[in-house]
């Protein structure tokens, strides 16, 4: 594992509870709002296990307040 592999280990993992719980939608919704190109793809991380980037569940949060609040 090279330096540059190590420095994007400080974006941490959030498994789907987390993020639920970040987002305030339940599991389905997530799951078809990946499926619409809506929301970031889950990342796997191995046989029975995904999670997501919590920078890219940050960065589609702000987007949504954006979106909301008719800002860009």
């Amino acid at each position: 594992m090279n330096n540059q592999s190590m420095n994007n280990t400080s974006d941490p993992f959030l498994r789907i509870s987390d993020v639920e719980a970040e987002t305030g939608l339940k599991k389905s919704t997530i799951y078809k709002l990946i499926k619409q190109d809506e929301f970031p793809k889950p990342i796997s991380l191995g046989l029975r296990a995904s999670g997501w980037l919590m920078s890219e569940v940050n960065q589609w949060k702000q987007e949504r307040i954006a979106l909301s609040r008719g800002t860009d």
